[in-house]
């Protein structure tokens, strides 16, 4: 029975799912055995029947799940129990089978490989997620609404500045992404200590003729494993990513607040936000993501810590990864979904903006009057201490600043008060907001255009 909630279906898309099944694990790794029995054919080192034999028979319907797990409750060394059964279906040319190499050749080379193509799932999402906060970027770009620090009102923004600002970062993660794919998609046949000893004069050549047939790029230099400080960099680079994605998620799940209310998850007719209040609407979403976030994030010390291994290796990072990675790449596919489900449902409520950049009665636009008062000759300390005491005196009176301002001589002494409501309206105060959006989404559009992975 399923326990773990990636098994049952609830997190993760099917294709993701399918990259690091069991079944597609053991087929990854008999691939890597056929290519090399081929690499060896190629130079002569074993017989090119025994390589097309072995082509043949390694298939997971053949060197089945459970005959392996059957055969590695004697061998208790998973790997030894697919080499055997694979040797038996072989017949004669069994003693071909895993020629010159070493376990982790196969299961390094494998992970890879599926490796290769979970970074192709989540490339695929995270692009289409980059370019929906672009085109919202553009279409918000003029959408003004509070901007806030420690929660509390600072000055005007738009909701397409503060997306942009979403877009660019994620670009970041994108572009990381193509980097450090560079690093992990490598694979070895190394042999016990990384030397290549037991492949002979002609390893390196097996080994350029085995990484050319799967699509990778050999290993400058490893040990017995690929050093892991390339999965480390993977679990780094997830966290980082994931963490981003939360910090989207942790801003839609404040601007839903009831108090604010000014943009929110979408929410189908027949969906429940609670089982006894009929009115709720949470953010269900975004705290998903969220959550998520916390096990990525807990994933990167584990990666860490298998970077020191005893020699040439031990077995302490085996188990781990077994949990770490697959888990690491099935999540950040759940969160891309995820937050691509929110931002293309996202409901925008711009009369709710228009009424918090009101609350305040003017005092968000303190900052516009006071730099106004140091450009026309008060000068920007003398202006700054006027301003924190009239909008202290604004709050403290209940009053609209405006009121306030007018009734201040040293404010009235350089502006009237057709200006002082020019310089009041937040549409007047966002700065070079459409430039900066443009740049932005300039800059997150250039990074999709890059190169693909390694």
């Amino acid at each position: 029975m399923p326990v773990c909630p990636i098994d049952t279906g609830r997190y993760g898309s099917p294709e993701m799912r399918r990259v690091f099944e069991e079944e597609n694990r053991l087929q990854t790794m008999l691939n890597v055995e056929a290519a090399l029995a081929e690499a060896l054919a190629e130079v002569g080192e074993i017989p090119v029947e025994a390589a097309s034999t072995i082509r043949r028979r390694a298939s997971s319907k053949i060197v089945t799940v459970e005959r392996v797990k059957e055969r590695e409750k004697v061998t208790r060394h998973d790997i030894a129990a697919m080499v055997e059964v694979l040797s038996e279906e072989c017949g004669e040319h069994g003693e071909y089978v895993h020629w010159g190499v070493t376990s982790n050749d196969i299961t390094d080379t494998a992970l890879a490989l599926q490796l290769k193509d979970a970074l192709n799932i989540l490339k695929k999402r995270l692009a289409v997620l980059i370019e929906i906060l672009c085109e919202k970027s553009e279409e918000y770009a003029e959408l003004v609404m509070p901007g806030r620090t420690h929660g509390q009102h600072a000055v005007p923004i738009t909701l397409g500045f503060k997306l942009a600002v979403y877009a660019a970062e994620l670009s970041r993660s994108y572009e990381r992404m193509l980097q450090l794919s560079k690093r992990i998609l490598v694979g070895k046949v190394g042999g016990a200590v990384g030397t290549m000893a037991a492949l002979g004069p002609k390893a390196l050549a097996i080994e350029e003729k085995t990484m050319r047939r799967l699509g990778l790029e050999p290993v400058e230099i490893a040990t017995q494993v690929v050093c892991r400080d390339r999965l480390a960099e993977l679990a780094c680079w997830a966290a980082l990513l994931g963490s981003s994605l939360d910090r989207l998620a942790v801003e839609i799940r404040n601007l839903q607040r009831t108090e604010i209310m000014e943009v929110a998850e979408g929410f189908g007719e027949e969906q429940r936000g609670s089982s006894t209040m009929p009115q709720k609407q949470n953010p269900v979403d975004s705290e998903k993501v969220s959550g998520l976030a916390k096990v990525l994030r807990g994933l990167v010390t584990p990666a860490l810590e298998n970077i020191p291994l005893w020699h040439e290796r031990d077995l302490s990072n085996s188990s781990s990864e077994r949990f770490t990675i697959p888990l690491s790449m099935i999540i950040l596919d759940e969160m891309l979904m995820t937050m691509q489900s929110v931002l293309t449902n996202l409901r925008v409520y711009p009369e709710n903006m228009l009424r918090n950049l009101k609350i305040t009665g003017g005092r968000i636009m303190s900052e516009a009057v006071m730099m106004e008062l140091a450009r026309r000759g008060m000068g920007r300390k003398r202006a700054y201490e006027l301003m924190r005491r009239l909008s202290k005196r604004a709050l403290g009176e209940d009053k609209d600043l405006f009121e306030v301002l007018m009734e201040s001589p040293e404010v009235t002494k350089y502006m009237d008060s057709e200006e002082l409501k020019e310089i009041l309206e937040p549409e007047n105060y966002l700065g070079m907001h459409r430039e900066l959006i443009a740049r932005a989404v300039s800059y997150a559009r250039s990074k999709l255009r890059r190169e693909s992975l390694a």
